[in-house]
């Protein structure tokens, strides 16, 4: 008779790892369903198939978001954001866009502006500038890359 208290007891106790894995399932379902939210909402030129020998491989991107961070001449930090992400309005999910915003520094010289752009992957032919009043177009649409980016 006082052995049977301890079944009972063992399946009314607080289970606290119980607890962590119904959030851990409950992560795990939000992920997926995060993943084929974006799957749905992904530009069609960011996703490849590829067959293999195994079946048909699907690849995504590239996907690109960043942000640098440099000190300007009067001290205070400049903060520009770069890829191909661009954060949503309020509520609404993130923008993807087939060309990538590259990485720009702008250097105040003497003489001159020098701007300085990253785009890995390119021809110097495939660079298009195109200078309007002082908004400087830097463009390269090619197969394999494709780059935009407006620098005032």
């Amino acid at each position: 008779m006082s052995d049977e208290w301890w079944p009972s007891w063992w399946r009314r106790r607080f289970r606290p790892f119980e607890l962590i894995d119904e959030m851990m399932r409950e992560f795990e379902r939000w992920f997926e369903e995060e993943f084929r939210r974006f799957e749905r909402e992904l530009p069609r030129d960011l996703v490849r198939e590829i067959r293999t020998p195994s079946g048909i491989r699907r690849e995504i991107g590239p996907i690109v978001y960043g942000y640098s961070i440099t000190i300007g001449p009067d001290g205070r930090p400049i903060i520009r954001e770069f890829g191909n992400v661009k954060p949503g309005r309020r509520g609404e999910p993130p923008m993807l866009t087939v060309e990538r915003e590259p990485l720009v520094d702008v250097l105040n010289e003497e003489d001159r502006i020098r701007v300085i752009a990253e785009v890995p992957g390119v021809q110097k032919e495939d660079i298009q500038l195109n200078l309007q009043d002082s908004k400087l177009v830097i463009k390269v649409d090619t197969p394999q890359r494709k780059y935009y980016k407006e620098v005032e």
